[in-house]
């Protein structure tokens, strides 16, 4: 038996031909649901990236106890499992987050793995900065500049597609099935860190999507609100356009390599994603500071199982991420471990129906969501503090950092939790989510009658029924009871309408998610973009701050990074749209002298 796993990174489901009319030349992607079943309710879990990988080799959830970090010590990995059982497991991958602190310990999972190097600013070439060097801007905070810099010096070095990493990723996953493809008990994983920002092409793609642009160089949006032209949104759309269709061509590669040695009789593939990307969607860029809307979380999943020999067809079942590693597992005749949440895919495509009640998804300390499959129920904090939040870990990194001595003065041991093979974790207080749901509210959905998630629904009945299905799902998944107590959920006992919080929390809600008004329609951007402290010391725009936005007082500005303005506050969700257009009328009446 032989497996092939093709991961991309930030594919959207919304913009390729099997889910539905898309201006995104995919053939490729058609030709796949011809020789798969497409899967109609595929939901991410944990996210984003590294987060959502954990649950590719663990088959649980993980957002509930732990942020962005390594396999700890009691995960059961499902490529070493297959490993350890005489099943050799190769990665080839540009995915550069693997072998950042926050992920260094996946590929050492695998029988044998490769890397290339050189994407979203990975510290690759070393060019040494000097004053002549043109100024290198990004959207986002100020570590983005630095990531830009090395960004721009990195794409030097691929000046052709065959030089792309995408391109020699694909190369080595080909190599690898040239020398392996008489030769049976292995695992491929073929993991492209395309289409994820920033979406770097060659001209072969981007001619498909010829138009007139004369605006700023815009391939990397931030994580923020929109607040660009339209004809800049445009551009940025057929930007990453043209990287899924690179990403397209790479999939035929694969599927011509598969026609053409007749593997499909013995070989399962796997084409999937870990989550979304929003392209000015909701006046919204990117993921992760926003609520995890259907964009980002219903994603593209084709399967090709010899098990059961169905091809193009499509499965309607509820599945998730979490199903990948027993499916897997299975598929080589081995037995998931006890702390396997997941369901092997195969028995789902033979029941015909979902074999799960509700599907869980979210972030570390952001909405902790829930889908029966028809209702969507995002769970805000119950209060502004988005607190109590612990990480619990034995391996105590961040994305690109190690947790510092300050975090670390303060952890205690946590009672063993029931997949963590009897060992107590370190607790450590959390540094705080990338974005505070509580600004969003929570929210409640009906995909029945509002696929688009448009109009949150306000029904005490379906928003009960969904906040005990949540409640059950967390304590399946043992959440600790900080998780509990920070949603406004009673940990003991079922929740009642007492706990309910879509009506309590609605005009917050509406108010955070109005679109800004474009940059052009404000008069006071100057004074908007200063630095929020240096404005702050001004009496006069004090007063007006003050006056429009109340809550930002002195104590909560502590927590305001210095260097944010107030269209950086509103980018960032932490000031409504309404607010901002006061603000903005107010300064530049009251300051115009200033």
């Amino acid at each position: 038996m032989r497996a092939i796993v093709l991961m991309f990174d930030s594919l959207n489901r919304h913009m390729l031909p099997p889910y539905g009319d898309t201006f995104v030349d995919a053939p490729n992607f058609a030709r796949l649901a011809e020789r798969t079943v497409t899967f109609d309710d595929f939901y991410a879990g944990s996210m984003p990236c590294l987060p959502a990988r954990r649950e590719m080799h663990t088959g649980r959830y993980n957002f509930l106890h732990r942020s962005w970090g390594p396999l700890e010590p009691f995960d059961d990995s499902m490529p070493e499992q297959l490993k350890q059982a005489g099943v050799h497991t190769h990665l080839a991958t540009d995915h550069q987050h693997y072998f950042e602190d926050g992920g260094g310990d996946y590929h050492t999972r695998y029988s044998t793995w490769e890397f290339f190097r050189g994407q979203e600013g990975d510290p690759w070439k070393g060019v040494v900065p000097r004053p002549t060097d043109p100024v290198v801007s990004h959207p986002g905070p100020p570590f983005y500049q630095a990531m830009r810099r090395q960004d721009v010096i990195n794409r030097s070095y691929m000046p052709t597609e065959a030089d792309h990493n995408q391109t020699r990723t694909v190369d080595a996953g080909i190599h690898f099935l040239e020398t392996n493809a008489d030769a049976d008990n292995w695992l491929l994983q073929l993991e492209l860190f395309d289409p994820h920002e920033p979406f770097f092409t060659h001209e072969e793609h981007k001619k498909r999507y010829a138009h007139e642009y004369d605006g700023p160089e815009f391939d990397w949006p931030g994580y923020q609100k929109v607040t660009e032209p339209a004809a800049q949104v445009e551009h940025a759309r057929y930007e990453y356009a043209a990287l899924v269709s690179m990403c397209d061509a790479s999939l035929g590669r694969l599927l011509d390599f598969m026609d053409g040695h007749d593997m499909w009789a013995d070989t399962m593939l796997i084409v999937n994603t870990d989550h979304g990307f929003l392209l000015g969607e909701r006046g919204w860029w990117a993921k992760a500071v926003m609520p995890w809307f259907n964009e980002l979380v219903r994603l593209p999943f084709f399967m090709w199982d010899p098990r059961t020999g169905e091809r193009g067809t499509r499965c309607g079942a509820l599945a998730q991420t979490i199903d990948i590693a027993p499916t897997l597992l299975r598929f080589f005749g081995l037995e998931p471990t006890a702390d396997v949440q997941g369901h092997d895919l195969a028995e789902v495509q033979a029941a015909a129906r979902s074999l799960r009640e509700g599907a869980l998804f979210g972030a570390h300390g952001g909405h902790v969501n829930v889908t029966d499959g028809r209702h969507v129920y995002m769970r805000a904090p119950a209060e502004a503090a988005n607190a109590p939040l612990d990480e619990h870990t034995l391996m105590p990194t961040h994305m690109r950092s190690r947790f510092g001595v300050d975090e670390l003065t303060s952890w205690e041991p946590a009672e063993p939790f029931s997949f963590t093979k009897g060992l107590r974790t370190m607790r450590v207080p959390a540094a705080g989510a990338r974005s505070n749901p509580w600004v969003h509210g929570t929210l409640l959905f009906d995909l029945a009658t509002d696929p688009g998630q448009e109009h949150p629904l306000a029904d005490d009945d379906v928003e009960l029924r969904m906040l005990r299905l949540l409640a059950r799902l967390m304590h399946d998944n043992d959440a600790p009871a900080s998780q509990f107590q920070r949603l406004g959920i009673p940990f003991d006992e079922e929740a009642g309408v007492e706990h309910l919080l879509v009506r309590r929390q609605a005009d917050r809600a509406a108010a955070t998610a109005e679109p800004l008004p474009p940059l052009a329609e404000l008069p006071a951007v100057d004074l908007l973009t200063e630095p929020l402290l240096r404005l702050l010391q001004d009496d006069r725009a004090r007063a007006v701050v003050e006056r429009h936005a109340p809550e930002l007082t002195q104590t909560e500005l502590l927590t305001i990074p210095p260097n944010m303005g107030l269209l950086g506050m509103a980018r960032a969700a932490m000031l409504p749209a309404a607010t901002l257009r006061a603000l903005a009328a107010d300064l530049a009446g009251s300051l115009a002298a200033r």
